[in-house]
């Protein structure tokens, strides 16, 4: 159960990062609203995680799904390239996150 909370508080990580594109520098209320609020439950959604997974490992696995799910969302999203070389830094990413998941 710990791992899927972990998982959802990542996917919420996703949600805050790309959602800081469309609050405009602060300006707008509703995405900054919306923003503010995916933070907040991503972060506590990590510490629920944390109460039966290693930090080191929670932790990494959190940012790595944050990282992944952005960039990947950047590219498709706001159309950013899309270069072998990145594609390729994702998968060391993703590669990481399952080590770290099936070890930990």
């Amino acid at each position: 159960m710990a791992w899927i909370i972990l998982i959802l508080a990542g996917l919420f990580e996703i949600g805050w990062a790309i959602g800081l594109k469309y609050t405009d520098g602060f300006t707008r209320i509703t995405p900054t609203v919306l923003t503010a609020g995916s933070m907040v439950i991503s972060v506590v959604l990590l510490g629920l995680a944390l109460r039966d997974l290693p930090v080191g490992s929670a932790y990494a696995v959190w940012t790595g799904i944050g990282t992944v799910g952005t960039a990947l969302l950047g590219m498709y999203i706001f159309g950013e390239p899309a270069t072998v070389v990145r594609l390729v830094c994702i998968g060391l990413i993703v590669a990481g996150i399952g080590g770290l998941k099936f070890l930990a």
